[in-house]
């Protein structure tokens, strides 16, 4: 989403006919069985509605989708948002693009029971294991849920990790002589006032994934992401650090000359910079590397439950993963896909190219880390 909505923690979650009651209350909705019987909020997978295709009749029915924080330029999501318009005739209502994850959550709370609820959610993986311990998600297993391996989803499916990219290092070679390749160079002179990220890490997914990163690129681990704050906190002293969040806009006024973000929104950056006589350059640090993957959920009050559910079936089909993947994002499913003979082989060519097989902190790793984010974070950065 070109916001500060990022999280990294796993390769590469988850979507009641709802009906104004008469008399409620404006900007409401109660839920109510679907015709046949079918309570869309209560379905578990497309079996509870008769099968996929009275799935898709019942989302038709209800014919809009309320989604937030999916910025357009982010793993290709206009492109994906236009193709599931058009396949099913469904409007998608896309609201507030450069939110962060944690404004999804709040948003699910806030807004519980009215019709500009977000029906489906995009979250940094830390946000989507948070999200589903306060209850807040529906459990909801896609038909190609049993593919996607095992520590890329929760077992009921309130989240399923979806699509996901490397920490990398974006830079505008037309005003930066040498672009860094490593979180080492990032604190040279040379870099003064230039050194960006998209979002602040206690909201930010991908912001939380750099400071990560860093920690990994300065002697720490999915278990003590500390060093990754001190390596923020010496950045901000020694006057590198830029507080600016990275847009496509902030590159283009050269507010934002080198960006800490996923590979796949450096990458896409580079050819919309291109248009505008930037040279933008993406390189994934040699000492931080660190993947993860986003997840998607399903509001448990979604005004359009079936809509939502349809959603995340569109996403984790083979279609939906390769508009991911033609957005240089690295999907869930990528593997089978490989093997199965489905996947966009021109679009997986054009990946940013990464040595080694990516690992992985555990959900209490992640939880402890983004603890000691909110607790450290401001203070290392202030002054």
């Amino acid at each position: 989403m070109f916001t500060p909505r990022a999280s990294v923690a796993g390769v590469i979650a988850a979507l009641t006919v709802a009906t104004a009651a008469c008399g409620a209350a404006p900007g409401t909705q109660t839920a109510e069985p679907s015709k046949g019987g079918v309570d869309a909020k209560a379905a578990t997978s497309a079996a509870d509605f008769g099968g996929f295709d009275k799935l898709v009749e019942a989302a038709k029915k209800e014919g809009n989708l309320h989604v937030i924080a999916l910025p357009p330029d982010w793993a290709n999501y206009g492109e994906i948002i236009k193709t599931f318009e058009a396949k099913y005739g469904i409007k998608i209502e896309s609201e507030d693009p450069d939110a962060a994850s944690a404004d999804e959550i709040n948003a699910v709370k806030t807004r519980k029971g009215q019709d500009r609820a977000p029906d489906v959610l995009d979250l940094g993986q830390s946000f989507a294991i948070s999200g589903a311990k306060e209850g807040l998600f529906a459990p909801y297993k896609v038909q190609s849920f049993d593919k996607i391996p095992e520590g890329q989803k929760e077992a009921t499916g309130l989240w399923t990790n979806d699509y996901g990219g490397y920490v990398s290092i974006g830079c505008d070679a037309k005003k930066i002589t040498n672009c860094p390749t490593s979180f080492k160079d990032l604190l040279k002179p040379e870099y003064k006032g230039k050194v960006a990220m998209n979002g602040n890490p206690t909201k930010s997914g991908s912001a939380f994934a750099g400071v990560y990163a860093a920690a990994i690129s300065n002697g720490g681990s999915f278990g003590d992401i500390q060093p990754g704050i001190e390596f923020f906190k010496q950045l901000k002293a020694a006057g590198n650090y830029n507080p600016v969040e990275t847009t496509p806009a902030t590159i283009e006024k050269g507010e934002t000359q080198i960006s800490i973000d996923w590979d796949y929104n450096n990458a896409a950056y580079a050819p919309q910079m291109a248009t505008k006589g930037l040279d933008w350059k993406v390189n994934v640090p040699s000492d931080g590397k660190y993947f993860q993957m986003y997840a998607q959920a399903i509001n448990k009050d979604a005004p359009h439950p079936a809509a939502a559910r349809l959603w995340q079936e569109y996403l984790y089909s083979a279609e939906g993963q390769n508009l991911y993947l033609k957005g240089f994002a690295r999907p869930v499913l990528l593997p089978v896909m490989t093997t199965d003979g489905s996947v966009d082989k021109a679009a997986a060519e054009k990946l940013p190219q990464v040595e080694g097989t990516p690992t992985f902190p555990t959900p209490e790793q992640v939880d402890a880390a983004k603890a000691k984010l909110a607790e450290g974070w401001d203070a290392a950065i202030s002054g």
